[in-house]
């Protein structure tokens, strides 16, 4: 199984801002679209960076409330690691893990054509082993 079989059910419809977005317009973006985390891009899709509720605890924890008020550019991780669509499960789990991140891009030539969370890769690999377990036994009956 790979990404693009991830992002056929759900869609690769991302939530973007600019990197020139306040930090307290990105938390509203949050909070009104229950995500935990936003592409930075430019106009054209270029990825620009990612923010997600960690960095903002993380920034107000360090600088204060009034972080809130500054650029998101400030506060945004700008060297992104992303996946294809040709990637398979196992080493997105492995990126994501490796990272400590719970969202992951999806970039097609430099730019954002999805994003994936870690309960989109769990609930995809739940699948995987659910289908081969009914192959095996199947198989064991026949």
């Amino acid at each position: 199984m790979t990404v693009a079989s991830i992002l056929a059910d759900k869609g690769n419809k991302v939530i973007t801002h600019g990197s020139d977005s306040s930090v307290l317009t990105v938390l509203d973006t949050l909070a009104v679209h229950k995500i935990g985390a936003i592409m930075i891009t430019k106009g054209n899709m270029e990825i620009e960076g990612i923010v997600s509720e960690r960095d903002i605890v993380r920034a107000i924890a360090r600088d204060g409330v009034e972080i809130v008020n500054n650029s998101v550019s400030t506060i945004m991780t700008g060297n992104v690691i992303t996946c294809s669509e040709s990637d398979t499960i196992n080493s997105v789990m492995e990126k994501m893990s490796a990272g400590r991140f719970r969202h992951l891009p999806v970039a097609k030539d430099g730019k954002l054509v999805g994003l994936i969370s870690i309960g989109d890769v769990v609930k995809r690999k739940i699948e995987q082993i659910e289908q081969e377990a009914e192959a095996m036994r199947e198989y064991i009956t026949q």
